[in-house]
């Protein structure tokens, strides 16, 4: 998978559990659908996949940044034609 692709996912991940999270929109959503008994439920559900996408995120800004130090020409010896 790519490093953009694994940011891009962790950040809209993040930002719609945050949205879920901070705002009634799933509270008001499932009432409406008849799922109301779910709604106890929501915190353990909705924190461990705000942890794992932002999890997620830092993982491939991680590796965007290790990729970018590895093929940089500041991190080059020098010492690639001997």
């Amino acid at each position: 998978m790519k490093d953009a692709t694994i940011v891009r996912t962790g950040i809209v991940g993040a930002a719609i559990a945050a949205v879920c999270c901070v705002t009634p929109v799933l509270v008001i959503a499932l009432g409406a659908l008849g799922f109301s008994a779910w709604l106890g439920w929501l915190d353990y559900v909705l924190l461990p996949a705000l942890a794992l996408f932002l999890g997620m995120t830092a993982y491939g800004l991680w590796r965007r940044q290790r990729a970018r130090a590895c093929c940089s020409p500041e991190s080059r010896t020098g010492n690639e034609g001997l």
